[in-house]
């Protein structure tokens, strides 16, 4: 697997055409998954840890660039990736064994990519009584 940023520019522009093939299924996709992500009694956190560890089961390359950034935004630790990662070993054998590994290397790119956007983020100017 490449890395995350190589993943999505390679699907871009396919999922930006048949999004304008098939816009009704395209639309209902995203709101089901929206309403699937949601804050409810599981956090949002908890939901992309879910959703990584079905990404690695499936083996889906995007899935897993997909959630593992979706973890990181949520505020997922790495020692929780790890751990849920682990389950997916278990669950999987040998193949959570190869997939496990990339999902990291993923969360461990969002996270940096994260970190580096927010520290270019333009710092507001504090106002000044005179």
């Amino acid at each position: 697997m490449e890395s995350m940023d190589l993943i999505r520019e390679e699907l871009r522009q396919p999922a930006n055409d048949l999004r304008g093939l098939i816009p009704d299924v395209m639309k209902g996709f995203a709101e089901m998954s929206s309403a699937a992500m949601a804050e409810g009694e599981l956090s949002g956190a908890l939901k992309e840890l879910l959703a990584m560890v079905i990404a690695i089961t499936r083996e889906c390359d995007g899935c897993i660039v997909a959630h593992t950034r979706g973890a990181a935004r949520q505020g997922a630790t790495r020692q929780q990736v790890g751990e849920a990662i682990g389950v997916a070993i278990a669950m999987n054998g040998g193949p959570g064994t190869v997939w496990g590994p990339r999902a990291l290397r993923c969360f461990d790119e969002a996270v940096a990519a994260r970190r580096e956007a927010m520290s270019l983020a333009p710092v507001a100017k504090s106002a000044t009584i005179e």
